[in-house]
């Protein structure tokens, strides 16, 4: 009798866990599972919600695939959200973060599992993301990002392993997601049920109420070596996300601060335009196989400096150096 080949499609694949899983069991066991259980509700809920089916669940790991790269980056964003507002609501020890991966890929069909590459490459992408963020391939960043009004921030090709290729990553911005989640449900015809806040006119507010706005403007690249261009642009967007990620203030969009890039103007102008207060700035020069980079916080009203910062590393500490600053 002939052997069957194996079933092969191709399908977005979300891999996904929770960051510091084994520290917090091994703090508080109960605990940790009763707020896994909480945060598993919100993860399950909207990957079946976008049409999502979870085919592996191992301790604190999710593996779901799709049909689509536009549902799965839907399902990851919205519980990511979801999880993030979860999170402000309890105390520390309660609070959990993912990481998620996201890949198109050509994938195994065994039962109700699937395997191979376009899953693996899923697994290693997740473990690359930030605490809360997501990181997808490039082929499944080619498929969505026209199709979303999502901000992605190129981190190169990675070496991953067991993956013979290298594989070009991106992580996803994630400070404008709920506005891409509204405009999909109106799309779609989905009633959104947050009861809407009373409406306030910003303009009838005294200035000491309002919470003053921050605005990274693109790092400067002192070497001017073109292909240093890409790792200050990177600098950028990481800080943008990551403070996108504290609600206490409005960080001005990316598309916003980036039509500042290679121009030299006062910052207090530059400030009043954007309708920010407090301003972000900074520059990488390399050298050899040496990298400097510096950071200032600057509070343009006031014209003075908060905070400054340097670093000085090499090129092998690249993507270290990125998560620090």
């Amino acid at each position: 009798m002939a052997e069957t080949k194996p079933r092969r499609k191709l399908a977005a694949i979300l891999a996904a866990d929770v960051v510091g899983f084994s520290k917090m069991m091994g703090q508080n066991e109960d605990r940790t599972l009763n707020n896994l259980k909480s945060c598993r509700a919100i993860t399950d809920e909207s990957i079946e919600n976008h049409h999502g089916r979870v085919f592996g669940s191992a301790g604190d790991s999710i593996i779901a695939e799709f049909a689509s790269p536009v549902d799965a980056i839907l399902s990851a964003v919205e519980f990511q959200k979801n999880l993030r507002d979860r999170n402000q609501e309890l105390d520390f020890a309660d609070q959990m973060q993912f990481r998620v991966g996201l890949n198109l890929g050509d994938v195994i069909v065994e039962g109700d599992n699937l395997y191979g590459d376009g899953v693996n490459v899923a697994a290693r992408l997740e473990a690359l993301a930030d605490p809360g963020g997501i990181c997808v391939s490039g082929k499944f960043h080619e498929e969505v990002r026209r199709k979303l009004d999502l901000g992605f921030v190129s981190k190169g090709s990675q070496e991953m392993k067991n993956i013979e290729e290298p594989v070009t990553t991106f992580m996803v911005e994630l400070g404008s997601v709920s506005n891409v989640l509204e405009s999909v449900s109106t799309s779609q015809g989905i009633t959104v049920t947050n009861p809407p806040a009373d409406p306030v006119d910003e303009s009838d507010l005294k200035p000491e109420t309002k919470v003053p706005a921050i605005a990274v403007l693109p790092f400067t690249n002192m070497g001017g070596d073109p292909e240093q261009e890409y790792f200050a642009d990177g600098i950028t967007e990481d800080i943008i996300t990551n403070l996108s990620l504290w609600r206490t203030f409005p960080v001005i969009s990316r598309n916003s601060s980036f039509s500042y890039r290679g121009k030299s103007q006062n910052l207090k102008q530059v400030a009043l335009e954007l309708g920010a207060r407090y301003i972000v700035e900074g520059s990488v020069r390399k050298g050899g196989n040496r990298l400097r980079i510096t950071a200032q916080l600057i509070d343009a009203q006031e014209d003075h400096h908060l905070w400054s910062e340097k670093w000085d590393r090499t090129l092998e500490d690249i993507f270290d150096v990125q998560d620090e600053v």
